[in-house]
C-alpha cells in the first residue's frame, strides 16, 4: 500500500487553506518513512482516470475512532484491492492503543521524527525558544508552557456560562450558529452549563489558569509562554493572568510584526510555532484536551526518554474548589499542590491497556541515542 501525502481539511472555523508542505518538511517525511512505507505527493494519472480525475468520487472510509487492525485487515485491505484507490477521513486517532509493537514502533516513527515542521516555521519557532529562555534567565532558561483554550469557537462549543449575562448568551448563540449551523438547536438536544462544568468540560478561564498556577506553587517570577489563538474577550479576561504572571509570553509579544507577517492568517502554522516553544519548556500545563496537547505530551515523552514534567489537572476537582464559597486560599493551595503532584506523577505510571501511547514513554525499539543536549540535560536531572 502506497500512503499519499494527505489533504488538508479547510475546517469552517479554522479556515486555513494550508497544504502539508506549507506546514510540514515533505521530504523529510518521504525520505524518514522509505523503509517502511512508500510515500507519494499525488496519484498517478492512470489511477485517476477511473475516478473522473475526481478525488470525491473515491470511496471514502469512515472509520471509527480507535478501530483494531483486524478491521483493517478484513474491511479496509479487500476495499483498497477492489478500489486500487481509497481515502480515510477524518484520519486522527483511527488505529486502537494495542497495536503489535512493530505498529507502535512505525506510529513514533511517524509523529515523532518523520513530521517536522518545515524550515519558516522551525527557524522562527527557534528564535522564540531562544527568547523565551532568555527572559527566563533567572531561572536558569527554564519556562513553563500553557496551553490555553479560551477562544470564542471553543467557548462557544463548550456551552458553558462564564459571565451569564445576556450579552455573553446572544455573543455566544450567534458563535454557535456560524460555526455548527443548528447543531446545538435540534429538537430535543437539552444543554445544562452546570452538569458540564461539574463534569470537568468546560475549558479553564485565564483567571482559573493563573490561580490553578499559583495555587501550584509558581511565583509571580515564573515565565510563562501561553500557547493560544485569539482569546475571547483578552482585554478583560486577561488582565487577572497578566497580574499574577507579568513576565507572560506570547508569540505575539516574542515576536515582531514582521516576523509574524507570513504565518498571520494560517492557523495552523501559527499553531505549528507554538507547538515547538511548548515542546522545549520546562513544564508543559494542558487546560482542555484536543489533539494540541494530546500529542505534545507524547512527543516531550519521546524526546526526553519519558522525563518531562507535564500538569494535567483535574477539572472536574477544579470546578468544585473553584465554585465552594467557604473555601480559603491555604485549603485551596493545598488541594492544588496535590494535584500537581498527582499530575506529574503519571508520567511514570506503568501503561494501562485503555491509555494512548501517546501519554507514555516511546517502545524501546524506538528510544534514540541521538537525543539532543536539552533532552540530555534533562534526563541527567
Amino acid at each position: 500500500a502506497t500512503l499519499v501525502i494527505p489533504n488538508f481539511h479547510y475546517h469552517s472555523i479554522w479556515r486555513d487553506p494550508s497544504k502539508f508542505s506549507d506546514i510540514y518538511d515533505e521530504e523529510h517525511f518521504v525520505q524518514r518513512l522509505k523503509n517502511d512505507v512508500r510515500v507519494v505527493d499525488k496519484v498517478p494519472e492512470f489511477i485517476m482516470e477511473r475516478f473522473g480525475h475526481n478525488l470525491s468520487n473515491v470511496f471514502n472510509f469512515k472509520i471509527k475512532a480507535w478501530s483494531s487492525i483486524r478491521y483493517y485487515k478484513e474491511a479496509v485491505l479487500p476495499k483498497l484491492i477492489e478500489e486500487r484507490l481509497i481515502r480515510i477521513s477524518p484520519f486522527a486517532n483511527r488505529l486502537s492503543f494495542d497495536a503489535p509493537s512493530a505498529v507502535q514502533r512505525l506510529r513514533c516513527l511517524a509523529n515523532f521524527e518523520a513530521l517536522k515542521f518545515s524550515k519558516p516555521i522551525t527557524t522562527l519557532s527557534d528564535i522564540l525558544v531562544s527568547r523565551m529562555r532568555e527572559k527566563s534567565a533567572e531561572n536558569n532558561g527554564k519556562y513553563v508552557a500553557v496551553h490555553l483554550r479560551f477562544e470564542e469557537d471553543m467557548v462557544a462549543f463548550s456551552c458553558c456560562v462564564f459571565d451569564g449575562g445576556e450579552k455573553e448568551k446572544k455573543e455566544l448563540d450567534a458563535a454557535r450558529e456560524r460555526g455548527w449551523r443548528g447543531k446545538f438547536t435540534r429538537p430535543g438536544r437539552v444543554i445544562r452549563p452546570g452538569a458540564i462544568r461539574m463534569n470537568g468540560k468546560c475549558p479553564l478561564t485565564p483567571l482559573e489558569v493563573g490561580l490553578m498556577l499559583r495555587g501550584m506553587g509558581f511565583s509571580n517570577n515564573t515565565a510563562i509562554y501561553l500557547a493560544s489563538g485569539r482569546i475571547y474577550k483578552s482585554e478583560k479576561n486577561m488582565a487577572p493572568l497578566l497580574e499574577m504572571f507579568p513576565l507572560l509570553q506570547t508569540k505575539e509579544t516574542l515576536a515582531s510584526d514582521e516576523e509574524l507577517a507570513p504565518f498571520k492568517n494560517f492557523s495552523s502554522r501559527m499553531a505549528a510555532i507554538d507547538y515547538t516553544v511548548c515542546v522545549h519548556s520546562e513544564v508543559f500545563v494542558t487546560t482542555q484536551g484536543g489533539n494540541f496537547p494530546h500529542f505534545l505530551l507524547g512527543h516531550r515523552r519521546y524526546i526526553y526518554g519519558g522525563h518531562s514534567k507535564t500538569i494535567k489537572p483535574d477539572k472536574r476537582r477544579l470546578a468544585i474548589l473553584f465554585d465552594s464559597p467557604r473555601i480559603g486560599w491555604k485549603s485551596l493551595k493545598r488541594q492544588l499542590v496535590n494535584m500537581r503532584t498527582h499530575s506529574d506523577a503519571k508520567g511514570i505510571e506503568m501503561k494501562r491497556a485503555n491509555e494512548s501511547i501517546y501519554t507514555f514513554p516511546c517502545p524501546d525499539c524506538m528510544c534514540r541515542s541521538n537525543k539532543s543536549e536539552h533532552s540530555k540535560s534533562i534526563q541527567a536531572r
